[in-house]
């Protein structure tokens, strides 16, 4: 797995152990501050000693400490950093219509000047580049620049100080790009293996990318400029309709990271989209079709206008309705990181960014190549609300997904590892409906597994809503809870709010220590874009593979897993460090077709090991001729 949102990178589980730093031990919240502390540019690591941000050596734990404040205040929920939603205003325009009492002359650029100009309008030429126009006396309307007051101050952005274009050739990517780079090159350092390696192993057909986003790249350098272009009086550039698509991260990864010639697409499903990636990945291993996943989202969605279109449908925790929750006149910046608070008296959700993807193998390839093997995907359910009152409204689709997902793990696991030793990883967005709709389908499922303590883990209320990217940050939370042994707790939850259904289930304020055999990741995306994803922890996932391969073929695994695991270990204390490998190959090994060798059953392309088979599955039987 690889990534970053507002806790921090992905690999390593640093972001994981940022939600749960007050349950670490002394040693690991220090090695968790200098490495947050190197993300964000507050130290550096080099020739064997650590540095502070004037190059002066100091201790490890002096920089820890050091940093302690600016790590914990300017990593997670708060306020948003982007002075133009601070007093500088976010920049716009005000429709007016002028009464002019006389005519009005004003010299202007030839240049600048539109191409078509009211009738009434005359023109004189002053020099080759400037014009003189006079303006009849009467009515003309204009837009005049102003800025506004933002009205949402409030986000999960990726912590201070970093910026995942720095990290490789960057040339007005959007950033919502720049952070897949960043984040599949963070899984695949981590993954301890060579991706040439394991392409090798493969048809090329063996592979493939489903990764997406749930709006877009609606930044300047992606649509967000381009549709903006005519009315701002900015010229459209040519990236920016191709990389305002929604699968780019897909493409990208295709193209600049792995270079992979397999399947590729994405589904946009709203906030359950990472689910819905997830899902394609999964029924193509079970089928046979894949060997090796790549599944990913990548969201950047703290724009003024993003942030405005939330805002206007009544969904985001907004400064006004902050202040209405506590009684306040102002707020401050610590209640700017209170903003999310899952089933709690709440008023909106917390827009976020982040990206996240995850490598899935089959079983066989997982011990072939010694993987280090974080959890396992047994299925993803997917279904619709029926019938509605408004596309925003909620239904009935996740009561099935939920359903589903339970009924399965008590098939695989038992009754009484379903009730024991699962939890719910929660879409909890903070919403008064959400609180609501989601516990009580909770307390259904629960109910008919006779489950009387559920855990409810919600993530939100550390690194906010990431949109199509929301159920991406659920999922490595669930890995590192597997790995942890401890379940994030929920610090905004002052108390439960009274209309949550919470008979059957736990919530807690603090990290929980918790042995789990299986995590159970929901969503509930606008427009009725329900899923409920599985994942069983590593040593519930070796019982299985134990049941399937047999002891011989495990313990061949481990000792191949040893050297996965060193090469790991390099890469994550080189990240701890703050040195990245961004995996970003533009240009290199480009094929256009003449290089092919081309037969009757499969295509040799230079650069791979083994051939693309041609041959198919035809499940239609031939034709008499």
């Amino acid at each position: 797995m690889g990534g970053i949102n507002a806790a921090g990178r992905t690999s390593g589980h640093q972001a994981f152990r940022r939600t749960v730093i007050d349950a670490l031990t002394d040693d690991d919240q220090q090695t968790l501050l200098l490495g947050l502390a190197a993300l964000m540019g507050l130290g550096s690591h080099r020739d064997g000693a650590w540095h502070d941000v004037h190059g002066q050596s100091v201790s490890p734990a002096t920089l820890a400490e050091r940093c302690r404040g600016q790590v914990l205040d300017h990593t997670l929920i708060r306020r948003i950093e982007d002075p133009r939603f601070h007093d500088d205003g976010l920049p716009g325009n005000r429709r007016a219509s002028l009464e002019l009492g006389s005519e009005l002359t004003f010299r202007i650029r030839r240049r600048q000047l539109p191409e078509r100009l009211p009738a009434t309008w005359q023109v004189r030429e002053v020099d080759r580049h400037v014009l003189e126009v006079t303006v009849p006396a009467g009515d003309l309307d204009v837009m005049l620049p102003e800025t506004r007051q933002a009205q949402v101050r409030a986000a999960g952005q990726l912590p201070s100080g970093f910026n995942p274009s720095r990290y490789y050739r960057s040339v007005h990517h959007p950033r919502g790009l720049s952070m897949s780079i960043f984040a599949a090159s963070d899984c695949l350092g981590s993954s301890g293996f060579e991706w040439e390696t394991l392409r090798d192993r493969l048809d090329p057909d063996d592979v493939a990318v489903y990764a997406g986003n749930s709006i877009g790249q609606l930044d300047d350098e992606g649509w967000g400029g381009l549709l903006k272009s005519f009315v701002s009086g900015n010229r459209a550039t040519s990236k920016q309709m191709p990389l305002g698509y929604g699968q780019m991260p897909a493409d990208f990864l295709n193209a600049y990271v792995l270079g992979s010639v397999g399947g590729t697409g994405a589904v946009l499903g709203a906030c359950a989209s990472f689910l819905y990636n997830l899902r394609l990945g999964v029924e193509d291993i079970r089928s046979g079709q894949r060997r090796a996943v790549m599944v990913g989202t990548s969201d950047a969605p703290i724009t003024p206008e993003i942030i405005e279109g939330f805002r206007a449908m009544g969904a985001l925790a907004d400064d006004e309705s902050l202040k209405a929750l506590d009684a306040l006149e102002l707020l401050t910046d610590a209640d700017y990181q209170r903003a999310c608070r899952p089933f709690a008296r709440n008023c909106g959700f917390t827009i976020a960014e982040s990206s996240q993807f995850i490598l899935l193998l089959d079983d066989s390839l997982a011990l072939e190549i010694g993987a280090e093997i974080l959890g396992s995907v047994p299925a993803v359910f997917v279904n619709a609300d029926g019938w509605k009152r408004s596309i925003s409204a909620p239904g009935i689709g996740n009561y099935i997904t939920l359903g589903k997902a339970a009924a399965l793990v008590r098939d695989m696991l038992g009754e009484k590892a379903l009730r024991e030793r699962t939890f719910l990883h929660a879409h909890g967005t903070s919403t008064p409906k959400n609180r609501v709709t989601e516990s009580h389908v909770f307390d259904l499922v629960a109910k008919a597994h006779d489950i009387h303590s559920w855990p409810v883990v919600a993530v939100k209320a550390f690194v906010g809503h990431s949109q199509g990217s929301a159920a991406g940050d659920q999922l490595v939370s669930a890995l590192g809870s597997f790995a942890q042994g401890l379940l994030p707790g929920i610090p905004t939850l002052d108390a439960v709010a009274e209309d949550v259904y919470a008979e059957r289930l736990c919530f807690s304020r603090e990290p929980q220590s918790f042995s789990a055999d299986a995590a159970f990741i929901n969503a509930k995306g606008f427009g009725g874009n329900n899923a409920t994803g599985v994942v069983l922890s590593p040593d519930v996932t070796e019982r299985l593979l134990l049941q399937r391969h047999g002891e011989a073929a495990l313990t061949a695994w481990r000792e191949r897993r040893e050297a996965t695991r060193e090469a790991s270990r390099a890469y994550l204390a080189k990240a701890d460090h703050g040195h990245y490998q961004a995996r970003y190959r533009f240009g290199e090994g480009v094929l256009e077709g003449p290089e092919l060798d081309v037969s009757v059953e499969r295509i040799l392309i230079p650069g791979f090991a083994r051939p693309v088979s041609l041959v198919v599955d035809n499940p239609f039987g031939q034709l008499d001729e």
